[in-house]
């Protein structure tokens, strides 16, 4: 990517009279994002106490993270129809509250029923916590934010490392005060709202002469689906590797604990990634940084099909998804900047991408085996990069 491509995005983004946030806020938003990734992650540890309790099976227990999921995806969409309406900071505000009311309801209810219907409020929190700050991150930094959405992810990577942990400190059998903890921890994010300007700026490029309006009227659809297609796909690498990971490495011939440390490291790279892309996002564009991780992500999932650079390649995969999502957020506001609600509609698929991966990739795998799992992988990742050269040349013309 040139320097002239790269003065251009810059010149492209949006400015703002006065800062959307403050360093107080940024701060809490980092923390917000560390609550929504430990909230995810704790599920799957507590599986066992919710079975004990009340009487589960497998697939029961887990519905508790199926409902999460399902509220996640209603949040983005109706906080993405009050987006404008209200003001950021109710938003956010309301998020936050309904995601600590939803967490401890999950920690008190009496009846598996009412654990779910809990799971679900605090899974709509969630979603207009992730939708809500990935948006005013998107336009809210100037040619900074592509590098802030980076910092911002890879705070939900920290909380999705640390839930685990602190379940496994406690034991399962004590979820309730792990929930109950961090609906509390939520609250103190309320005070740290008033460092966020009520109005974000509008996107930049909203106002185009008539002309080059009804071109990319015309044009809008397919690069919306590609860019859902993107995200949906590389949401369902993520989610695969990190659900396939074990079993195909302990079936390569890995012991149990390796293969459980490697896939610990694969998501740990995961949030290495996103907080090393920052600084390298200041320099080159979003096109370049997705078509290097795409790329990547491609050549490490080949490798991971040889059994002894298996566990190194699954590590390489994480480093190299880490920026796709938080960096093709600012992309895809430049590309499609009359498009509002684009955003909304991307980081929803990507929740369902990760619904959809798991049992779309348990069926290929009845019919190849285990040991494909990394060319299967493969075979998507190379979709994803080639979906993304497509947006490169659908986009080349407009102004970044």
């Amino acid at each position: 990517m040139s320097d002239h491509t790269v003065e251009r995005a810059e010149a492209a983004q949006p400015t703002s009279p006065a800062p959307l946030f403050s360093t107080s806020a940024v701060v809490a938003s980092c923390v917000g994002f560390v609550l929504i990734g430990a909230l995810q992650a704790l599920y799957g540890p507590a599986i066992p106490a919710f079975r004990d309790e009340f009487g589960l099976s497998p697939s029961g227990a887990g519905l508790g993270l199926s409902a999460h999921f399902v509220g996640g995806v209603a949040g983005v969409l109706l906080f993405d129809r009050l987006f404008g309406r209200l003001g950021n900071r109710q938003i956010l505000a309301s998020s936050y509250v309904l995601m600590a009311v939803g967490a401890a309801g999950v920690a008190l209810a009496p009846a598996w029923p009412l654990a779910l219907a809990a799971a679900l409020l605090a899974g709509l929190g969630f979603g207009g916590i992730d939708y809500g700050l990935n948006q005013l991150f998107a336009v809210g930094f100037g040619r900074r934010s592509t590098a802030m959405l980076n910092i911002l992810n890879a705070h939900f990577g920290v909380g999705a490392i640390l839930g685990p942990v602190l379940i496994g400190a406690v034991g399962s059998a004590h979820y309730p005060a792990v929930f109950l903890g961090f609906a509390v921890a939520n609250l103190p994010l309320l005070l740290c709202l008033r460092g966020v300007r009520d109005k974000a700026p509008e996107p930049a490029g909203t106002e185009r002469d008539a002309s080059s309006t009804g071109a990319l009227t015309r044009s809008l659809a397919s690069v919306l689906t590609i860019f859902v297609t993107l995200y949906v796909l590389h949401v369902g690498i993520e989610a695969g590797v990190g659900g396939w990971e074990p079993t195909h490495l302990e079936t390569v011939g890995f012991s149990a604990g390796a293969a459980a440390t490697a896939t610990s490291v694969y998501w740990l790279m995961m949030t290495v990634g996103r907080f090393l892309v920052a600084p390298i996002a200041l320099r080159y564009s979003a096109q370049a940084i997705i078509t290097v991780s795409c790329a990547g992500m491609t050549v490490c999932l080949l490798l991971a099909a040889v059994p002894g650079l298996a566990p190194y390649a699954y590590a390489g995969v994480g480093l190299f998804i880490a920026p796709i999502f938080p960096t093709g957020l600012p992309w895809l506001g430049r590309a499609a900047p009359q498009a509002r609600r684009a955003g909304a509609v991307v980081i929803a698929a990507s929740m369902i991408g990760g619904v959809v991966a798991g049992p779309a990739l348990g069926k290929a795998i009845e019919w190849s085996g285990i040991r494909a799992v990394p060319l299967l992988l493969c075979g998507v990742s190379a979709l994803c990069l080639a979906a993304t050269l497509w947006l490169i040349h659908a986009t080349r013309t407009r102004a970044y």
